[in-house]
Protein backbone atom coordinates (compact mmCIF):
# COMPACT_ATOMS: atom_id res chain seq x y z
CA UNK A 1 0.00 0.00 0.00
CA UNK A 2 1.11 3.66 -1.15
CA UNK A 3 2.38 5.85 1.83
CA UNK A 4 -0.17 8.56 2.63
CA UNK A 5 2.56 11.39 1.99
CA UNK A 6 2.92 9.92 -1.55
CA UNK A 7 -0.98 9.03 -2.17
CA UNK A 8 -1.51 13.09 -1.16
CA UNK A 9 1.58 14.08 -3.65
CA UNK A 10 0.11 12.24 -6.37
CA UNK A 11 -3.36 13.71 -6.07
CA UNK A 12 -2.11 16.92 -5.59
CA UNK A 13 0.31 16.82 -9.02
CA UNK A 14 -1.84 14.90 -10.65
CA UNK A 15 -4.90 17.54 -10.88
CA UNK A 16 -4.52 21.01 -11.92
CA UNK A 17 -6.96 21.79 -8.96
CA UNK A 18 -7.75 19.98 -5.61
CA UNK A 19 -10.37 20.53 -2.88
CA UNK A 20 -9.18 18.73 0.08
CA UNK A 21 -12.70 19.34 2.25
CA UNK A 22 -15.32 17.35 4.38
CA UNK A 23 -18.21 16.12 2.44
CA UNK A 24 -18.18 16.62 -0.97
CA UNK A 25 -18.90 19.35 -3.33
CA UNK A 26 -22.84 18.11 -3.01
CA UNK A 27 -23.29 17.58 0.20
CA UNK A 28 -19.97 19.64 2.00
CA UNK A 29 -20.10 19.05 5.89
CA UNK A 30 -19.22 22.13 6.95
CA UNK A 31 -19.48 25.56 6.62
CA UNK A 32 -15.92 26.20 5.46
CA UNK A 33 -15.45 23.38 3.03
CA UNK A 34 -19.60 24.69 1.85
CA UNK A 35 -17.46 27.88 1.20
CA UNK A 36 -14.90 26.83 -0.60
CA UNK A 37 -16.69 25.03 -3.22
CA UNK A 38 -19.03 28.60 -3.60
CA UNK A 39 -15.97 29.91 -4.42
CA UNK A 40 -14.59 27.70 -7.03
CA UNK A 41 -17.64 26.92 -8.23
CA UNK A 42 -17.90 31.36 -8.61
CA UNK A 43 -14.52 30.91 -10.43
CA UNK A 44 -15.66 28.31 -13.16
CA UNK A 45 -13.26 25.86 -11.69
CA UNK A 46 -13.14 22.40 -12.39
CA UNK A 47 -12.08 20.96 -9.40
CA UNK A 48 -11.27 17.89 -8.02
CA UNK A 49 -12.95 17.27 -4.66
CA UNK A 50 -11.20 14.95 -2.08
CA UNK A 51 -13.74 13.81 1.32
CA UNK A 52 -11.52 13.95 4.02
CA UNK A 53 -14.13 12.68 6.42
CA UNK A 54 -13.94 8.99 4.55
CA UNK A 55 -10.29 8.37 4.86
CA UNK A 56 -8.73 9.65 8.50
CA UNK A 57 -5.22 8.93 7.15
CA UNK A 58 -5.73 11.21 3.93
CA UNK A 59 -7.61 13.67 6.89
CA UNK A 60 -4.36 13.73 9.01
CA UNK A 61 -1.74 13.35 6.05
CA UNK A 62 -2.82 16.65 4.39
CA UNK A 63 -2.06 18.37 7.53
CA UNK A 64 1.43 17.26 7.16
CA UNK A 65 1.61 17.78 3.87
CA UNK A 66 1.03 21.19 3.90
CA UNK A 67 2.02 22.19 7.37
CA UNK A 68 -1.20 23.75 7.84
CA UNK A 69 -3.54 22.72 10.37
CA UNK A 70 -7.12 23.09 9.15
CA UNK A 71 -9.18 21.80 6.54
CA UNK A 72 -10.83 22.27 3.62
CA UNK A 73 -6.93 23.35 1.93
CA UNK A 74 -6.54 24.08 -1.82
CA UNK A 75 -3.99 23.30 -4.01
CA UNK A 76 -4.08 24.83 -7.81
CA UNK A 77 -0.86 24.04 -9.98
CA UNK A 78 0.22 21.54 -7.65
CA UNK A 79 1.01 24.57 -5.37
CA UNK A 80 -0.91 24.86 -1.36
CA UNK A 81 -2.97 28.27 -1.85
CA UNK A 82 -4.46 28.02 1.59
CA UNK A 83 -7.56 27.44 3.63
CA UNK A 84 -11.34 29.22 2.91
CA UNK A 85 -10.51 32.55 4.46
CA UNK A 86 -7.52 33.03 2.15
CA UNK A 87 -9.51 31.41 -0.62
CA UNK A 88 -12.14 34.35 0.26
CA UNK A 89 -9.55 36.99 0.12
CA UNK A 90 -7.90 36.15 -2.65
CA UNK A 91 -11.53 35.92 -4.79
CA UNK A 92 -12.46 39.49 -3.31
CA UNK A 93 -8.95 40.77 -4.72
CA UNK A 94 -9.57 39.12 -8.21
CA UNK A 95 -6.75 36.62 -7.74
CA UNK A 96 -8.17 33.25 -7.19
CA UNK A 97 -10.09 34.00 -10.51
CA UNK A 98 -6.50 34.58 -12.39
CA UNK A 99 -5.34 31.52 -10.65
CA UNK A 100 -8.42 29.24 -11.87
CA UNK A 101 -7.87 30.48 -15.32
CA UNK A 102 -4.35 29.34 -15.07
CA UNK A 103 -5.20 25.89 -15.17
CA UNK A 104 -7.44 25.59 -18.15
CA UNK A 105 -4.58 27.60 -20.69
Amino acid sequence: MKDIQELIKEQVEHHKIVLYMKGNPRMPQCGFSARAVQILQQCGADFEAVDVLANPQIRDGIKQFSNWPTIPQLYINGEFIGGSDIMTDLFRQGELQKLVASTKE
